[in-house]
């Protein structure tokens, strides 16, 4: 018995504490949409995007599409054309951009480095 004393006392005491005060929730903005590249890009001429960002740095006949890539210091842009279901020119189906390390960047900076050039 005069062990669970001080438990029970413990417990009671612990019972009548305060609850610790919760953080304010701080509601946070939402992001700003950034207009994706491959939106832009999609439907694009192989025309298209040598008038956008000059001549490919690569070419790459692969099948029945193409895979374009245009360079820039700052970034690596492959884009990939391939004829459409009409059996009409190539266009471009897919977008993907990326630093000179791998990395994945933001494709609407990308383009705009190559359109600078």
């Amino acid at each position: 018995m005069r062990r669970i004393l001080p438990f029970a006392a413990a417990l009671l005491l612990a019972g009548c504490a305060s609850r610790p005060e919760q953080p304010a929730q701080v509601q946070t903005p939402a992001a700003p949409v950034k207009k994706e590249l491959s939106a832009d890009l999609i439907g694009a001429s192989a025309g298209d995007l040598i008038r956008a960002f000059g001549t490919p740095a690569l070419q790459i006949r692969e099948g029945s599409g193409l895979k374009l890539q245009f360079r820039s210091r700052a970034c690596i842009l492959d884009a990939y054309l391939y004829p459409s279901q009409q059996g009409g020119a190539e266009q471009v189906t897919y977008v993907d951009a990326r630093t000179s390390s791998g990395s994945p960047t933001d494709g609407a900076q990308c383009a705009l480095s190559l359109s600078q050039r």
